[in-house]
């Protein structure tokens, strides 16, 4: 059933493989730290501080990637076309690898910053998908 969507099932893998990345890479940050106390992060942290970019990181994907993965799943389910499904999913991967990258490496508690842009352009690639399956119906 799954066999015309092969491309974007690898896809939809490596955005979950992106986001084990960053909780090791915000785990580490975290752990790197002379005082802490596991589990959570000082909230006098700001984008200043990568243990604390790299927390919201990992934060912004867990609440960006699981509604973006079910929305693949559904969309398979419905019979949207392969390739155009592997389109929207590939946008959405490169925003949210620019967006992480860019969060790591700016520190600027300015808004809109650069990795801004890129959330955007994966929130509108959600937004897209989810008017592909509806139209599906």
């Amino acid at each position: 059933m799954f066999e015309q969507y092969t491309q974007v099932l690898f896809v939809v893998t490596s955005l979950l493989a992106m986001m084990v990345l960053q909780a090791l890479i915000a785990t580490g940050a975290h752990r790197k730290q002379t005082e802490y106390v596991p589990g959570i992060v000082s909230a006098e942290l700001d984008h200043f501080s990568f243990v604390f970019r790299s927390n919201r990181t990992f934060l912004n994907s867990l609440e960006n990637v699981p509604l973006f993965v079910l929305s693949v799943l559904v969309a398979c389910l419905v019979g949207v076309n392969a390739e155009h499904l592997l389109t929207v999913t590939v946008i959405f991967f490169v925003a949210r690898l620019v967006h992480m990258v860019l969060f790591y490496a700016i520190a600027t508690n300015k808004n809109p910053s650069p990795r801004s842009y890129f959330y955007m352009i994966g929130l509108f690639a959600q937004l897209y998908l989810i008017g592909v399956i509806y139209a599906s119906f």
